[in-house]
């Protein structure tokens, strides 16, 4: 079995500024488990455990959806929180310009994915970039503060140009994760 999910990966220079972000809010000294930078991504699928065998057919329903779609750009703007900014769980930077493009490209596939036997994802999906989840409240105010500071922060776009599925391996020092197929925008 292998832990799965489809992301669109960042480059180097917006894992940078992320990086920044993260090192600034870590003064907080909250109670955080911090996403390491080269772990994070723009998820559009978790599909959990799945058999090897299960690779071609999601690779294969999602060409149509992706060659069909441009590459188009995205803009990496804006900290927030889950459930909100005010009693924050998930800490995440969010999308301004290509928000729809992302939205409207998840939707697709995720109606394919359901003609493949998976689920659907019960919660409307809301493009985020995880930087980190609080383990307790200790620390949450100087964090949300923090937060305050890059509200509007624009960290840059890049074009999406492929989309990849991964494999994740759990381990003790935190996640491994391993492209395993990429399918590009515009075939």
């Amino acid at each position: 079995m292998l832990r799965s999910f489809l992301a669109i990966e960042l480059p180097e220079s917006i894992l940078k500024r992320i990086e920044e972000v993260q090192n600034d809010l870590k003064s907080s000294r909250a109670d955080v488990r911090w996403v390491s930078p080269e772990n994070i991504h723009l998820t559009l699928k978790f599909f959990g455990n799945i058999e090897e065998s299960e690779i071609d057919s999601i690779v294969k329903s999602i060409e149509e959806p992706v060659h069909t779609t441009s590459s188009f750009s995205i803009n990496v703007q804006g900290i927030g929180a889950f459930p909100g900014l005010k009693n924050p769980r998930v800490i995440w930077m969010g999308f301004q310009e290509g928000k729809e493009m992302i939205v409207a490209i998840q939707k697709r596939l995720e109606g394919e994915f359901e003609k493949i036997g998976f689920q659907p994802e019960d919660r409307s999906f809301h493009p985020h970039l995880t930087l980190g989840r609080m383990r307790s409240n200790r620390g949450k105010d100087e964090l949300v503060r923090g937060m305050e500071r890059y509200r509007e922060e624009e960290l840059g776009s890049f074009q999406v140009e492929r989309i990849v599925l991964f494999k994740s391996d759990l381990r003790p020092a935190g996640p491994i994760y391993t492209p395993l197929r990429e399918v590009r925008l515009g075939g």
